[in-house]
């Protein structure tokens, strides 16, 4: 079986280069190879594919030695497991708030005796059963081992739930999305406030800052031995979160493509009459 470069990486301690992918371009994954990825998340909680261009997708990371990561847009069980059975190496797995859903998802994407996953062994992950189908076989702790399952923490009740979601035999790490978390930080500290103003006519401190759920988040990972990771918008919150220990901050993707085209047409204004 392909080992997971990117839990090579958080294995060590180490930084996994990840960037991100999700529209069906073929070219893109090699081109994430050559410059020293160690994996591509491929988006399907917003972005569009259909089943065999997402099968295609993932059978060109195998191919090149690149991880495919892949954000779905379901919690089927059998939907799920599928992907893996397709090459993919792991899951980045969206709104998770509580335990009972984090082990859940381990039932549905670990063979026993961590979880339920179903066994097969004819897809690409077994070399369709060339490496199952035999008695020296040690697929499903082969497939246990090299795949990934991380928790998306986007939600105040996330954070609550961090320590004990990342507890979770089977749960390899955690990655907070500051987009969605933002959201509901700014929507309960309005709540908050406006609920203290009500009653006494002061003003307090809201429950939960980006920062504090950070450092929970760290705290909990820390303490069971886990990874996290975070997105990021500059190079230097990169190296910030680096320091604090992060192991995955995505950077780079196929819409930063519109980038390439702005720079483009802004040679093509000093070209009279282009």
């Amino acid at each position: 079986m392909r080992k997971s470069k990117m839990l090579q990486k958080f294995r060590r301690g180490d930084f996994a280069r990840v960037c991100g992918l999700g529209h069906y371009l073929p070219f893109y994954i090699r081109y994430a190879a050559n410059y020293r990825y160690d994996g591509i998340w491929l988006d399907l909680e917003h972005r569009a594919m259909d089943a065999r261009e997402v099968q295609s997708i993932i059978m060109m990371c195998y191919h090149n030695d690149i991880d495919c990561m892949v954000r779905p847009p379901t919690l089927e069980r059998t939907k799920l497991y599928r992907y893996l059975e397709d090459g993919a190496s792991g899951f980045l797995m969206p709104l998770v708030s509580d335990p009972q859903m984090a082990s859940d998802l381990v039932q549905s994407v670990k063979f026993p005796p961590l979880g339920n996953r179903g066994m097969d062994g004819a897809g690409l992950d077994g070399d369709f059963g060339i490496g199952v189908w035999h008695p020296q076989s040690a697929y499903n702790a082969d497939a246990n081992r090299e795949t990934f399952l991380i928790c998306q923490v986007e939600t105040l009740q996330a954070v609550a739930n961090a320590e004990e979601i990342a507890s979770i035999e089977g749960i390899d790490g955690l990655f907070i999305g500051p987009a969605d978390l933002t959201l509901r930080i700014a929507n309960q500290t309005a709540g908050h406030q406006s609920a203290r103003s009500a009653a006494n006519g002061g003003s307090s401190q809201p429950a939960m800052t980006m920062e504090k759920a950070i450092d929970t988040v760290v705290s909990a990972v820390q303490k069971h031995g886990k990874f996290w990771g975070i997105t990021a918008g500059s190079v230097d919150e990169i190296k910030r979160y680096r320091e604090m220990g992060a192991q995955m901050v995505p950077w780079g993707g196929d819409f930063t493509l519109m980038n390439v085209l702005q720079s483009c047409s802004a040679d093509l204004d000093e070209v009279p009459g282009a």
